[in-house]
């Protein structure tokens, strides 16, 4: 194989490495939003005394 050749294999190669790594680093964000909304929605809550009793007819 030529230097030529090489260089672009190699090229080629560092390219898709960087797209494989930057599209890792978009689903990591989203990844990351989404978890944040999640705690959001959970710590604003429905209603504030919803399933802190219990009513047991026997």
């Amino acid at each position: 194989m030529d230097i030529a050749a090489l260089s672009v294999v190699m090229s080629q190669a560092s390219i898709k490495q960087a797209a494989g790594l930057q599209v890792l680093s978009l689903a990591k964000d989203q990844a990351e939003t989404g978890a944040q909304n999640m705690v959001q929605m959970l710590n604003q809550g429905s209603h504030p005394t919803l399933g802190k009793t219990l009513d047991i007819k026997v």
